[in-house]
């Protein structure tokens, strides 16, 4: 199994701010209280909270598969406040492709590493 790193791209929806921040703050509390496998999750804020950049790294497909379920109603809740663009780093497995395929990820294979 292979490391596997994101970037979520979240683009807040206008007038939804307030809200963003409390379902990312749940989101947080999740991945602290229930996920065993992710490895990173930091989240951060462009100067004009716009858009926030998600960095994640999971040990492998079934940690993000354990993440996605954890989260829950909050996947949803983010869906429905801001836009997102996931960029994968790694190779997902060929399960986690097609359940994540609907989320149109960018996946980026490994060319070379030290």
């Amino acid at each position: 199994m292979s490391v596997l790193q994101v970037t979520a791209r979240l683009t807040v929806h206008p007038g939804k701010l307030e809200q963003f921040k409390q379902v990312a703050a749940r989101c947080m509390q999740s991945v602290r209280e229930k996920d065993t496998g992710t490895l990173q999750y930091d989240w951060f804020w462009s100067e004009d909270e716009t858009e926030c950049v998600v960095l994640e790294k999971y040990k492998d497909s079934p940690a993000v598969f354990e993440h996605m379920g954890n989260l829950g109603e909050n996947l949803t809740a983010l869906t429905e406040i801001c836009d997102m663009a996931l960029e994968v780093y790694g190779s997902p497995s060929p399960e986690l492709a097609a359940a994540t395929e609907a989320m149109g990820p960018r996946v980026y294979s490994s060319f070379q590493s030290i």
